[in-house]
């Protein structure tokens, strides 16, 4: 589905920025530096690609993308030296939402799902999704209600029963012991 912003749970009118990868350390002598990857499509990291560096969204354009380990050595154009990479040591690298292609048909981002309304089996109300926790064997969603009541709920096909995104809402079957 294309970005929607009255989804993203960001403030109105602010842009929604996706992480695509953290930088770690300056690699060799010609500006490189170590970025691990934090996105679905490591395919789409890649010369050229315009993104966002740290909370203040300093616009950079990847130079050189390249494999490395488990993640990949970049350089950003007008970036030469390893002390000006060092720079953006230990910060997010974003994208805008609205920069990202479409997911398939019942596929979406996950910032897309954040202030869902979610109501059990019965139509009753149980707060909102307010955080997806990616745990490894599948992802878990934290509901929180008005009073501050957290919920954790397993994102597997048991529990998750409907998702509306038309109406904002997902339908949850709530195991036992919730």
């Amino acid at each position: 589905m294309p970005a929607k912003q009255q989804s993203s749970g960001s403030p109105a009118g602010e842009p929604v920025y996706l992480v695509i990868g953290y930088l770690r350390r300056s690699h060799g002598v010609r500006g490189e530096i170590i970025l691990d990857i934090h996105t679905d499509f490591p395919e789409r990291i890649k010369s050229g690609r315009k993104v966002l560096i740290g909370e203040k969204y300093q616009p950079l354009t990847f130079d050189t993308v390249r494999p490395h380990a488990d993640g990949l050595l970049v350089s950003f154009r007008g970036v030469d030296t390893p002390e000006e990479a060092g720079k953006f040591r230990n910060q997010w690298v974003y994208v805008k939402a609205t920069e990202v292609p479409p997911l398939p048909d019942g596929m979406h981002y996950q910032y897309e799902l954040i202030d869902l309304d979610v109501v059990d089996e019965n139509g009753n109300p149980l707060g909102k999704l307010v955080e997806i926790l990616e745990t490894g064997a599948n992802d878990v969603y934290v509901v929180r209600n008005d009073a501050g009541k957290e919920i954790l709920l397993p994102a597997i096909p048991s529990v998750i029963l409907n998702l509306d995104m038309d109406q904002r809402s997902l339908r949850v079957h709530l195991l036992d012991g919730l």
